[in-house]
């Protein structure tokens, strides 16, 4: 009888946004997602295995953590504008539990929300800030392996003409993993799971052993694999490939889906967005976009306020387990149907993919929901593994030649190039031939132009990233992120005119290498062409 495993990956990653001085103010309804992804993610997911642990629940977890992500939880700056918005919190959470005393039920909703801000201050001040040194530390245990992904959220098919710029974006991954765990990586997971023909390469190059695709790469292979996405295949170079389940997202995520009960929170009635300008004095700047402050009590759907609509949180507790317990027995049962089809294999596996932003913006009790889901496959016939365990034998398994793919948009990430952002495409690209070009004509810089030159490389790698055109099709601060792209482009230009011109301002690099401290270990060189 055929062993069967769940491998469970969690995605989280961010967009740089980053904002000090007088632009903290301006720009605080941006720098909040950050805020809000601690709070309602990355601190419950640490509290959750922790929980696992002391439990002793056998629970193994994929977890990706991108290099911008982890720059951005690693920076002092926002460390400490993270403890001010919770300081924050805590002040509005006592004038809220105030002035929500006379109605019994919205004040355990505020008592909740209040508990839980000061919970999050204690946590963060307890642990030194280092949540990832924290999530590291599951991994050195056993529970959790981090997977490696590109330097920035770039979609690779996009530049599939373009070997150098996806070395660059595979590298500079790579060496902030290393950077941030002081490992080599052994899996690597491709933004928006966007594949085409050749990736492989690249990854092997970089000494990686196996990725995740989307079903409809796996499936649509040139030859059919013989145990489809339950058993993981292999291209002819020997990097292992896992094909994800692509029903998981429609039952978790749509309309019908999981988070759509409207038992569960309202995302979007946070009191950030329906108290008075007056009510919030001292928390958002008169004119400026409002944000949430997680003081939410109503239910999803509703647009009274009356006592039929205020958040029970105990009864989305009780629909959570239910949930979890659906979605796992469906796993199970596909796991079951696939075992009698499958002939001669030692295990039968699953690959399921969590997208932790799409988790939080669409269910607040999301991580209530995977914790659930973890302890529900704990106590079932199926057992939690890692990739890496099943990777020890490549040539053991069908060889496959993938087709393109990805889980964004329909299949195929046409939402990253639709009528609302194709316009980006033609400047980023021009951008990225001209850093090849750059790094080919000057290969031993050093002193002021090497630095102008790396500035160039993270200018050029921000405005790669398909966060900005996901946030304009989505219509998420889309001048915002039109702006940041732009910017991105223009400072990339000035780099490129100034060494063309051989005039560099040394007090405008100087600036934004200060503005945007990321990858500091930057080499413009890893987009010189490879021989």
């Amino acid at each position: 009888m055929a062993d069967k495993k769940i491998v469970l990956v969690l995605n989280g990653g961010q967009e740089y946004i980053k904002h000090v001085g007088d632009d903290k103010e301006t720009y605080a309804a941006q720098t909040n997602r950050l805020f809000e992804a601690i709070s309602e993610t990355y601190i419950p997911l640490l509290n959750l295995f922790e929980n696992l642990e002391k439990t002793e629940v056998p629970f193994k977890i994929a977890l990706v953590l991108s290099p911008i992500l982890c720059t951005l939880l690693e920076d002092r700056a926002v460390q400490d504008q993270y403890i001010d918005w919770l300081e924050k919190r805590i002040r509005l959470g006592q004038l809220e539990i105030e002035r929500c005393k006379d109605n019994p039920k919205l004040l355990q909703n505020a008592k909740a929300c209040f508990e839980k801000a000061r919970n999050e201050k204690e946590y963060y001040e307890n642990i030194d800030r280092k949540i990832v040194k924290k999530f590291h530390e599951f991994q050195k245990k056993g529970f959790v392996e981090l997977l490696a992904t590109c330097g920035t959220d770039i979609y690779l098919p996009h530049y599939n003409d373009m070997p150098e710029i996806m070395g660059a974006q595979v590298e500079t991954g790579i060496y902030a993993y290393r950077n941030y765990f002081g490992e080599i990586p052994e899996g690597f997971w491709l933004p928006e799971l966007g594949y085409y023909p050749g990736v492989e390469k690249i990854l092997k190059a970089y000494g990686m052993n196996y990725t995740i695709l989307d079903a409809r790469s796996f499936l649509f292979s040139e030859k059919e694999p013989v145990k489809g996405i339950f058993y993981p295949a292999r291209f002819d170079n020997a990097l292992v490939a896992f094909g994800r389940d692509s029903y998981s997202d429609a039952e978790i995520f749509s309309e019908e889906g999981f988070a759509s009960n409207t038992v569960y929170k309202a995302q979007n009635r946070d009191v950030g967005y329906e108290l008075t300008s007056d009510q919030l004095e001292g928390y958002v700047k008169k004119g400026m976009p409002r944000f949430g402050f997680e003081y939410k009590y109503w239910k999803k759907g509703s647009i009274k306020q009356d006592a039929e609509n205020i958040y029970d949180e105990e009864a989305a507790k009780e629909q959570c387990k239910k949930d979890a317990e659906t979605f796992v027995s469906k796993r199970i049962l596909k796991i079951n149907e696939a075992e009698k089809i499958i002939e001669d294999t030692d295990y039968v596996c699953l690959t399921v993919s969590v997208n932790l932003d799409n988790l939080r913006t669409k269910w607040a009790e999301g991580v209530d929901w995977i914790e659930n889901v973890i302890r529900q496959i704990c106590s079932s016939e199926v057992k939690m593994d890692l990739p890496k365990t099943m990777v020890q034998n490549p040539f053991a398994l069908q060889r496959i030649k993938p087709y393109f793919g990805s889980n964004s948009g329909s299949g195929y990430g046409e939402d990253l190039i639709s009528n609302k952002n194709s316009w980006m495409m033609r400047y980023v690209r021009k951008a990225s031939e001209r850093m090849v070009d750059l790094a080919n004509r000057f290969p031993t810089e050093t002193g002021l132009k090497a630095r102008l030159l790396n500035l160039g490389a993270k200018e050029l790698m921000l405005a790669q990233s398909c966060g900005w055109a996901k946030m304009i099709e989505n219509d998420e601060f889309p001048e915002y992120a039109e702006t940041r792209f732009k910017q991105s482009i223009i400072d990339f230009t000035a780099v490129f005119d100034a060494l063309g011109s051989n005039t560099v301002s040394t007090e405008w690099l100087t600036k934004l290498e200060i503005e945007h401290q990321l990858f500091g270990w930057m080499n413009y060189r890893i987009f010189s062409k490879k021989i």
